[in-house]
């Protein structure tokens, strides 16, 4: 089962129960799983297709859907375009709303955790005009994710974490940020404490220029993904990390 999108928004942005609450209907036997992070969980840069599933949530859904003998799961999109893990701006930050937007869902087994391409690409050096003033450091970012990593932990909650896609070329783009892309991406794959790590970046990459997106996945501003991109993103995921 895949929640739509305004569906999903408004459980994910008004539902708080308590930890013995009975699970609600859209909690399926094979419980729920929470993809968690920005425009491109959201889903920004991909066009319809016939009401074909095209963004990465909903292709996970629906290769989750097609499994033989799968018990039915429930996918939320808590993807929010503009966010950042670390700063408040679009919406709160990922470390303040994934209380309410991963752990408060009851019947919750699974996230799926990318998030802080937004946290590097709006940066700006200190004393510089621009929406973000400062610039975290990767070790910032990856303190933030192990905060999360940890809070979902918890609560028995299996954690996939994913690494960050290619961003050369967007507009925000700089061999400076490209360097903590590269540390954060390199802590993420190193992680031995979660689940899975789902090597987006490598799913996505051009083959010719690593820091890019393959022109085959771009949707063309060189930050979102396409259709095709989400469906490699989506085809990234292992699914059996993904039973109960």
């Amino acid at each position: 089962m895949m929640l739509s999108r305004r569906r999903a928004a408004l459980l994910v942005g008004s539902l708080v129960l308590g930890a013995n609450a009975p699970a609600p209907a859209w909690a399926a036997d094979g419980g729920v799983v929470v993809t968690f992070g920005d425009s491109i969980t959201e889903g920004a840069g991909a066009t319809e297709d016939n009401g074909r599933p095209v963004r990465y949530p909903d292709r996970l859904a629906a290769r989750l859907r097609a499994q033989p003998g799968q018990a039915p799961v429930t996918v939320v999109n808590a993807g929010l375009s503009g966010n950042r893990l670390l700063a408040d701006g679009v919406g709160l930050k990922g470390i303040a709303r994934f209380g309410r937007d991963v752990l408060a869902l009851p019947g919750v087994t699974h996230v799926v955790i990318m998030i802080g391409i937004n946290d590097i690409g709006f940066s700006m050096p200190e004393g510089a005009a621009g929406p973000i003033r400062g610039q975290p450091a990767a070790e910032e970012i990856t303190a933030g994710l192990q905060l999360l990593i940890r809070q979902a932990q918890e609560r028995g909650i299996k954690v996939l974490l994913g690494t960050l896609p290619p961003f050369k070329g967007a507009s925000y783009w700089s061999k400076e940020k490209e360097s903590r892309r590269d540390a954060v991406n390199r802590w993420i794959r190193s992680r031995r404490n979660v689940a899975a790590v789902v090597d987006f970046d490598a799913a996505m990459r051009n083959p010719a220029d690593p820091q890019a997106l393959n022109p085959l996945h771009d949707s063309g501003d060189h930050l979102h993904p396409g259709n095709a991109g989400y469906a490699a993103m989506a085809d990234a995921i292992d699914l059996r990390t993904l039973r109960k």
